[in-house]
């Protein structure tokens, strides 16, 4: 009973915060899974081909949007400290540091560009990524300035916006990706490169209606204006200080990923484009966890704001109880249509046998992710930010890649060892991070 009183009253507003969240992340994830069916459908050499162009172009993307989630603890708090002018002043500096950190990204991806046939991939694989990662080079910018008005909304706790332009450009991509992919309507046929031109124009659009957004509603009347002091050296420091190690915390998490896809294909395209399929349907189950934990992060922001030091233990093992329930019931999912929903992205039956192996490892791993994510997300509310990339640089370098390498070449398992360098890494994260949440708090919060 005690444990009831204790947790029922955050399950809801956990996950009525999270809901709006949650579909946004999932109607992103969505899209990068409709561009696999899409593309899929060409061949399995686009598929290959878009599975190493995103192996490489989301690490920098990623840094960027872990740079971003600064402001979701900044605005929290302020916004629980009842602080608007102080809301106002981190909406500003933080699309001053999202536009300079968008800059600086695009240059990085850029350069990265040139290394691209050097990479240990089928010469018709690389050769057909590389038109495909110029034009999500282009799309960095846009997407960062709208993180920056996305972060801002949800550190004062309004999620649903940034779920309905997610919603809504995800929905103008799978259309573009209709006419722009196969060619339908009278537009050209461009197959990968058409993936591309949609994702670049889905997400220009979708920052567009966020500044849009912001400068018209009456809901964010209160805020404009309060703050007109112009670009902080300051300001940019504290965002790039909270959101340095976050960028490399996710940097760290996707390289591992993305060491994992570069080995597949040093193996073959079959195995890419199997592993391309089975990471897209796992990254779907991390997006929506990791909704759960961007609410997790607002909540315990404002609690600190607020000094209601009981609430932030409570509402963080809530949501871990949520994460848990929700990720065994999606691994159960896997096992049981591990040969079915790979036979939606491809009719090619080896790529079906070993995405349905694959599947089996990224069912097991289910709950050991939505720990991880969802304590990650404990612990940028209460500004706890260093700690986790020291984690992460352990468990996903020191202990993943290798494991992956060694399990898969030197054991010659073939792809499954890469997967379970995965799941050793993910398992790792969580114990570390939950351990770390719970040291902090008895330290610094429990006696207060």
């Amino acid at each position: 009973m005690r444990f009831q009183n204790r947790y029922n009253r955050h399950y809801w507003p956990n996950i009525k915060l999270a809901t709006p969240v949650v579909l946004a992340q999932a109607g992103q994830m969505l899209v990068n899974l409709a561009d696999t069916l899409m593309v899929g459908q060409v061949g399995t050499t686009p598929l290959a081909a878009a599975s190493f162009a995103n192996s490489i172009f989301i690490n920098v993307l990623y840094f960027g949007v872990g740079i971003s989630f600064a402001l979701t603890p900044l605005v929290g708090k302020a916004f629980g400290a009842r602080q608007k002018e102080k809301c106002s002043f981190w909406l500003q500096q933080g699309l001053y540091a999202n536009l300079i950190i968008g800059i600086l990204l695009t240059a990085i991806a850029a350069s990265l560009y040139f290394f691209i046939p050097h990479m240990g991939q089928e010469e018709v694989v690389w050769k057909e990524a590389k038109p495909y990662y110029i034009l999500l080079i282009l799309s960095i910018v846009p997407f960062q300035i709208f993180n920056g008005y996305k972060q801002f909304t949800e550190g004062l706790s309004n999620t649903k916006i940034a779920m309905l332009i997610t919603i809504g450009g995800n929905l103008l991509n799978v259309g573009l990706n209709y006419l722009l992919i196969y060619g339908h309507m009278g537009m050209p046929a461009l197959g990968l490169v058409g993936a591309g031109i949609g994702t670049l124009i889905s997400r220009i659009l979708m920052a567009a209606a966020f500044a849009i957004i912001i400068r018209k509603l009456s809901l964010f009347k209160s805020f404009r204006g309060l703050s007109q002091t112009g670009f902080s050296p300051k300001a940019f420091k504290t965002i790039w200080k909270l959101g340095l190690p976050i960028g490399l915390q996710f940097v760290i998490e996707v390289f591992a990923f993305s060491i994992g896809s570069i080995m597949m294909g040093w193996i073959s395209a079959v195995s890419l484009a199997a592993h391309q399929i089975v990471l897209s349907l796992a990254s779907i189950t991390y997006m929506m966890s990791s909704g759960l934990a961007s609410a997790t992060t607002i909540k315990v922001s404002i609690f600190r704001g607020k000094q209601l030091f009981e609430d932030i233990k409570n509402t963080a093992f809530a949501s871990l109880h949520i994460v848990v329930g929700f990720m065994t019931f999606t691994g159960l999912l896997f096992f049981i249509l591990r040969y079915i929903l790979p036979g939606l992205f491809v009719d090619d039956l080896e790529v079906i046998n070993l995405a349905a192996g694959l599947m089996l490892i990224a069912a097991l791993f289910q709950i050991f992710d939505g720990i991880q994510v969802v304590t990650l997300g404990i612990l940028r509310g209460l500004e706890d930010v260093v700690a986790p990339v020291v984690g992460a640089g352990i468990a996903y370098l020191l202990i993943s890649v290798p494991t992956s390498y060694v399990v898969t070449f030197v054991f010659n398992v073939g792809p499954l060892g890469i997967w379970i360098g995965y799941l050793v890494g993910l398992a790792s994260a969580g114990c570390f991070l939950l351990i770390r949440f719970r040291t902090l708090y008895r330290r610094n919060y429990q006696s207060k």
